[in-house]
C-alpha cells in the first residue's frame, strides 16, 4: 500500500509501505476519504503541533472513513463490506481517567496521527489501515464518506458544547471560523443556542460560518470597534468558545463573557504558557473550561452525519488525490479559498 509520509517542513512523500498482519481484535479498512486538521497542517509547515515536534518519519492524519476489507478471526461486531466512520482514539482502558469513563483524557492513549509520543503513533492517511474493531462505526452501506469523514472534528465539537452545558436560549461568542469553530456554531445551534456570533480575520470563512448558521459574522482585523461593545456591562455573551488558538481571541473571550457566564477554551494555543487575565473571570465569578478531543461524543457524530439531519458539505471546500498530497495541504493553508480540504485515497 501507499501511503502519505512527511520526513520534516513541507517534506512529504508518498511512499509504499508494509501491510501488517492483523492481531486478535483487528480488521482492516481500505481508506476512501481523509480531512485535512488544523494540527495536519502544523505538523506540514511547522514541524509541530504545540509542544509535539515531529522526530522521524510521519503519516499524518485522524480524520478518515472507509470500507472494512479483513477482519481478524472471532471479530463479530464488524464485517467484510462494511463502511465505516473510525474513531482514532485507542484509549488503555486501565489508568485512572480511563476508570473514571474519561478514555479521552486516557494518560497512555494511542491517538493515530500524534507526535504526543515517541516513536509516535502513524496516522490514516494511507490507502489501507490497520484498526481495532472497536474503532470502527458501521453505517449504511450507501452513505457518503463526504458525510462521515466529517465525524472526529464534528465529535470535538460536540464535546466543546457538552462542556459549556445547556446553550438553550444563550447568546454564544465562537472566536475564530475555521473547521472548528464552525463546527461548533452547528453543534451550538442545534443545543438551542439562541443568537451565535463568530469572529476571523479572514472574510472567506466568515462567508462559510453565515451558511451553516452563524446569526453574526465580523472580521475583527477590519472592524476593530464591534469587540468594544461586546465587553459592555463586563461582557454580553452567556457563552464564549475559543477556537483560534490565538491569545487575543483568549482576552476577547474573557472580556466579552458576561458575570456568571462561561468560556470554553477549545483551540490549542503556542507552545509554553500563555497568560490569561484571570482576574477579569474571578471577578466576574464566571466559569473557565477547557475542552480536549471527545469521548462519547464520536457516536453521537457519526449518527447524526450518517442520518443526514447534519449537512456540514459548505465546509468542504476541496478535494485532491493522494498523489497530489502536497498541493492538497498548500490548498487547506490558504483560508481566502478553502475551509476543510480532503484527500481521496
Amino acid at each position: 500500500m501507499r501511503g502519505c509520509v512527511l520526513h520534516g517542513q513541507k517534506d512529504l512523500r508518498l511512499e509504499t509501505l508494509e501491510e501488517p498482519e492483523l492481531k486478535a481484535g483487528e480488521v482492516r479498512v481500505k481508506i476512501a476519504m481523509g480531512g485535512i486538521c488544523g494540527s495536519d497542517l502544523h505538523y506540514y509547515f511547522e514541524g509541530r503541533v504545540g509542544d509535539f515536534a515531529v522526530r522521524e518519519p510521519f503519516i499524518l492524519g485522524h480524520e478518515f472513513s472507509g470500507d472494512v476489507i479483513e477482519v481478524a478471526a472471532g471479530v463479530t461486531s464488524t464485517r467484510i463490506g462494511d463502511r465505516v466512520a473510525i474513531n482514532p482514539g485507542k484509549p488503555c482502558q486501565s489508568c485512572p481517567q480511563c476508570l473514571r469513563g474519561q478514555q479521552h483524557l486516557c494518560s497512555n492513549m494511542i491517538f493515530f496521527g500524534s507526535a504526543s509520543r515517541f516513536p509516535h503513533v502513524q496516522g490514516g492517511f494511507r490507502e489501507t489501515l490497520v484498526v481495532r474493531d472497536y474503532q470502527c462505526y458501521p453505517v449504511a452501506p450507501k452513505t457518503p464518506h463526504e458525510n462521515i469523514v466529517f465525524a472526529e472534528p464534528f465529535a470535538v465539537a460536540l464535546h466543546a458544547v457538552a462542556q459549556a452545558g445547556s446553550l438553550l436560549g444563550q447568546r454564544v461568542l465562537i472566536t475564530g471560523a475555521g473547521p472548528i469553530g464552525c463546527l461548533i456554531a452547528v453543534a451550538a445551534k442545534r443545543a438551542g443556542a439562541a443568537y451565535i456570533a463568530i469572529t476571523d480575520v479572514a472574510d472567506q470563512p466568515l462567508k462559510i460560518a453565515a451558511k451553516i448558521g452563524a446569526d453574526e459574522t465580523v472580521n475583527v482585523a477590519k472592524d476593530t470597534e464591534i469587540q468594544t461593545s461586546w465587553q459592555v456591562d463586563r461582557g454580553q455573551f452567556d457563552v464564549t468558545f475559543e477556537a483560534s488558538g490565538n491569545a487575543k481571541a483568549v482576552e476577547t473571550c474573557v472580556l466579552s463573557t458576561r458575570p456568571g457566564g462561561t468560556m470554553v477554551q477549545v483551540g490549542m494555543l503556542p507552545p509554553g504558557l500563555t497568560g490569561v487575565p484571570i482576574n477579569r473571570l474571578l471577578a466576574k465569578e464566571a466559569t473557565l473550561k477547557t475542552s480536549f478531543r471527545f469521548n462519547e461524543e464520536f457516536g453521537w457524530a457519526v449518527a447524526n452525519l450518517a442520518d443526514g439531519s447534519v449537512d456540514l458539505s459548505p465546509l468542504a471546500t476541496a478535494r485532491f488525490p493522494m498523489e497530489k498530497a502536497n498541493e492538497a495541504f498548500e490548498a487547506a493553508h490558504d483560508r481566502s479559498q478553502n475551509m476543510k480540504v480532503q484527500i481521496v485515497f
